[in-house]
């Protein structure tokens, strides 16, 4: 067992340029070493449909991920087992900011699998943050990857402590770097906002105007003014002005939220499964994941975009029998 921490740390030493990537591949190798990195083996299968070519990841030794999903569901108290309070430093990355660190994710699917995570425990449903936004950026500017944020147990977050990931791209050897987005060629738009033809459930998306001059903090204000726009076309939330109204402001369902350096997308949650089939942000990137062979003939038989239509809103007019 690794030696763990409280996250009190008042002044971080945040990773200069190009040294994030450093720290992590570093810090990969001793995890693996020491058995604090616990690597998931899965099988890659494809599945294509619209024009998207989904990659399917299928669990090669499920005893471990049941080991995993149960010690993460509760510890030796039966009390909520959180494993960021303290984190293990055998996970550990870099510090951010005041607010926020960088961790390896120990039980990973794809390497260098980044955690952003709050120092204090916050809720994984509760709104993004400039603060969370300018983490992610910090990761973002050194990395190009594709993060992502599950607003909770129905988007298919597994861990109630706040926190957003990071995935080096490209996601897939060829094609586009993330599969999804050959979707985004056809997208028509409105006041800024696309929609793709393609998408049989409900979406919104918005192009970032990142370059390389944008400090994290540039980055972030800009991203978040994108993220309440697309809430807000979303019907996910209300920024009335009116506050007399405590639950104005509230947020009014769950998301997935997807980012890299180009665009940033949201998608409406209405359950976190269908079919037995699970379904994270990562689902809406073009990659999915299941537990063995018999979900993997169940998913080719209802098809991704039926899966993803079942875990979203559908926009029954365009869903693919």
């Amino acid at each position: 067992m690794g030696e763990t921490t409280e996250m009190t740390e008042a002044n971080p030493v945040v990773p200069l340029p190009g040294e994030l990537w450093d720290l992590a591949t570093a810090r990969t190798q001793q995890a693996l070493a020491c058995g604090a990195l616990q690597p998931i083996p899965t099988e890659s299968e494809w599945i294509e449909q619209g024009g998207i070519r989904f990659l399917v990841r299928i669990l090669t030794n499920i005893a471990r991920k049941e080991a995993a999903d149960k010690k993460q569901q509760v510890s030796s108290n039966s009390k909520p087992f959180n494993p960021f309070l303290p984190y293990d430093r055998d996970l550990f990355v870099a510090d951010l900011s005041p607010t926020h660190v960088c961790l390896l994710n120990k039980y990973n699917v794809v390497d260098h699998h980044l955690l952003i995570i709050t120092r204090a425990y916050e809720a994984q449903e509760d709104l993004l943050t400039l603060a969370d936004l300018e983490a992610l950026w910090i990761c973002l500017n050194q990395v190009d990857g594709l993060g992502f944020y599950n607003s909770g147990k129905q988007a298919g977050a597994s861990q109630p402590h706040k926190h957003l990931q990071l995935l080096p791209l490209p996601l897939v050897p060829t094609g586009t770097k993330v599969p999804i987005e050959a979707a985004f060629t056809t997208a028509t738009w409105q006041g800024g906002i696309g929609v793709s033809p393609v998408l049989p459930f409900q979406h919104a998306l918005i192009r970032l105007n990142w370059h390389a001059a944008l400090t994290p903090q540039q980055a972030a204000q800009n991203t978040l003014a994108a993220y309440y726009t697309l809430l807000a076309d979303l019907h996910l939330y209300n920024a009335n002005e009116n506050t007399a109204n405590e639950n104005t402001n509230e947020l009014k369902g769950a998301y997935n939220l997807l980012i890299t350096r180009e665009w940033l997308l949201i998608v409406p949650r209405t359950q976190e499964q269908f079919e037995s089939i699970s379904v994270n942000s990562l689902g809406f990137a073009g990659t999915l994941f299941v537990r063995d062979q018999t979900q993997f003939d169940r998913l080719k038989a209802i098809s991704p975009f039926q899966l993803l239509s079942n875990v979203a809103v559908a926009r029954n007019d365009l869903l693919e029998t």
